[in-house]
């Protein structure tokens, strides 16, 4: 009779004895002092590269250095109206006061009392007393009063400087004797006075016009030009047709 095989044993493994409970507390002591150990190391990189970087952070800007308004000026400087769009005062200003509507030299003749008298260039917008001066200055006997030294000067104007007690003689008509003297020492108008060579102050000896009018018609001279006419004075502020008229027998160009 047959004898069934049995099938083949199988080996298996055999579990191992337990660890020993001091076994296993060492490993986790060991685990738990590599964590450790990676901690410590994570916390001083950190520290060291913030201590790197903040040293070697840029220096602050001086902007930041500067003061800092606080209270009512940093509210009045928030609520500063815009700029103004007003034209500037140099180009509101009247063509007598701009400087680019003055001539930079012009040519005078100074004439009568003075060290020097001749033809001289002075600078545009210069004064009588300037002219004066470019001639010398008054000589020995000369009157400077007898002349307004502020009136302005226009380009071809002549200056005359009398001595004390004389009278201009251009101021006095061919084959006319001088005017007499007034007891102030001055010499009241002779004759047609020339509106463009005429000073202030032989301006001031017509009837009728001061020294504002007398002012505004070497102002209006120099601005515009010579006056072509005797009418052109209706252009002059304080010049009226009444005025004008009293005027007209007085006054050449």
């Amino acid at each position: 009779m047959d004898v069934p095989e049995l099938p083949p044993r199988l080996d298996l493994p055999r579990p191992g004895p337990p660890r020993a409970p001091l076994q296993h507390l060492a490993e986790q002591v060991r685990w738990f002092g590599l964590a450790r150990l990676v901690v410590t190391a994570l916390s001083v990189t950190l520290v060291v590269g913030g201590a790197w970087w903040l040293l070697s952070a840029p220096a602050p800007s001086a902007e930041s250095s500067l003061p800092v308004t606080s209270g009512a000026g940093a509210g009045s400087a928030a609520t500063l109206p815009p700029p103004s769009t007003a034209p500037s005062a140099v180009a509101s200003a009247p063509p007598s006061v701009a400087a680019s509507a003055l001539p930079a030299t012009i040519v005078v003749h100074v004439a009568g009392a003075v060290v020097a008298p001749g033809i001289h260039e002075v600078a545009g917008g210069a004064r009588v007393a300037d002219a004066v001066a470019a001639a010398g200055g008054v000589a020995p006997g000369g009157d400077p009063d007898g002349l307004n030294l502020a009136a302005s000067l226009a380009d071809g104007q002549r200056v005359y400087v009398p001595l004390v007690g004389e009278v201009d003689p251009a101021a006095v008509p061919s084959g006319a004797a001088p005017p007499p003297v007034a007891a102030g020492g001055t010499s009241p108008a002779a004759g047609p006075v020339d509106l463009n060579t005429a000073t202030a102050a032989d301006l001031e000896q017509l009837p009728g016009v001061g020294p504002s009018t007398a002012a505004a018609i070497v102002d209006d001279r120099t601005r515009n030009g010579p006056f072509a006419s005797v009418d052109d004075l209706d252009r002059v502020t304080g010049i009226g047709p009444a005025k004008l008229a009293a005027l007209r027998d007085l006054v050449t160009v």
